[in-house]
């Protein structure tokens, strides 16, 4: 699959495993690619952040959104409201935990695994189940080639943290089908 990809989409995925690497995950998370796409400039993903009005700022906004999450243990926002109505202190539990274990304990594939010697880092299932997704994406508008922008689309018509942080910024997966396929023409680059 990975031939089907454009150029800015193999950045994408080359990108999302370095963030990997920096935040020294074991895996390759769904939260990576999403941070990789906030890196891109100059591409229809990036064309389609910048007309939804997610601004430079936006963006540094969403990757820390999305590392607090991480912090969390990958729990998203509607997890935390949840946990809430039931008594319990998310904030608390990952503050004990945290000065017991450490700063990032419950950060997902922070611990030393598959891959992890290596200097290779494997895509976790979401990772994998993104990718595939962004192919029927692409087929769906009938795109030759996977782009960033089929990355981007796929990742908010997931459920989890990269898709609910993207819309809490005004990035759904409709808001970004109307200004890449408005008419049912790409508009972008």
């Amino acid at each position: 699959m990975f031939e089907r990809f454009s150029k800015d989409a193999r950045a994408v995925v080359e990108g999302a495993v370095l963030h990997a690497e920096r935040a020294g995950a074991g895996r390759v998370e769904e939260s990576h690619v999403l941070l990789a796409l906030l890196d891109r400039e100059g591409s229809r993903g990036s064309f389609a952040l910048a007309a939804l009005g997610l601004t430079p700022e936006g963006r540094r906004a969403v990757a820390r959104e999305v590392a607090e999450a991480r912090r969390r243990g990958g729990l998203s926002r509607a997890d935390a409201d949840a946990l809430s109505g039931l008594g319990i202190d998310l904030s608390a539990v990952v503050s004990r935990i945290e000065e017991t274990h450490g700063e990032g304990a419950l950060a997902p594939g922070s611990k030393a695994g598959p891959g992890r010697g290596s200097g290779r880092r494997p895509f976790s299932r979401g990772a994998r189940e993104l990718l595939s997704q962004s192919l029927r994406v692409a087929l769906g508008h009938r795109d030759r080639y996977i782009g960033d922008e089929h990355l981007l689309i796929a990742l908010t018509a997931r459920p989890g943290v990269p898709s609910e942080v993207l819309a809490d910024h005004g990035v759904t997966y409709g808001s970004l089908t109307r200004v890449l396929y408005a008419g049912g023409e790409a508009q972008a680059g």
